[in-house]
């Protein structure tokens, strides 16, 4: 009985993340796509390997926008934890543009909503970290926006990093 038991809670644990990984590849298929400006930092972690750090233009915006506590020490955050959702203009290239938080008021056509974080104090989105292979730091350094698949929810998936013209990178040079 306990051995059933067992099986059946590891069946249903697989078809849970199995789940969880096709819903993350639809949207990485099928999600809108939306780039994101940032201001890369290129710190190493020997725990992890090579990274960019990624800050977000828009997230610096959200972070000025949202109410600070009025008292906090050196060891609190002006921002608690919290979670919403950012209204941003996109251009015809998809470039999005900060216009205002989110607070159940209506959006038009060109505007999306997108989910954000609050954190230990920042602002985040899907992610605030870009990994590669050790050593191909240089390949990224023009890195001038994040690449995100955006759910219908609002649900942010980082898919690459792009140079200022929307070059996908590492830019791929043709071999003789």
């Amino acid at each position: 009985m306990l051995r059933k038991l067992a099986v059946t809670a590891l069946i249903v644990i697989l078809g849970i993340i199995n789940w969880s990984i096709f819903s993350k590849e639809q949207q990485l298929h099928d999600g809108q796509i939306v780039y994101l400006q940032l201001a890369p930092v290129d710190p190493r972690s020997l725990m992890q390997g090579d990274y960019m750090a990624l800050r977000f233009t828009v997230a610096e915006q959200i972070y000025h926008a949202l109410p600070k506590k009025e008292k906090h020490s050196s060891w609190t955050h002006d921002l608690p934890a919290s979670d919403g959702y950012v209204v941003v203009s996109l251009d015809n290239k998809n470039i999005a543009s900060y216009r205002r938080l989110y607070q159940q008021q209506p959006s038009e056509n060109s505007e999306r909503l997108l989910h954000y974080r609050v954190r230990n104090g920042a602002v985040k989105f899907a992610s605030n970290a870009f990994f590669f292979q050790e050593g191909d730091g240089k390949l990224y350094s023009s890195a001038h926006y994040g690449q995100f698949r955006v759910s219908k929810e609002g649900e942010l998936l980082l898919a690459g990093l792009f140079d200022k013209a929307l070059n996908k990178l590492p830019i791929e040079t043709e071999q003789e």
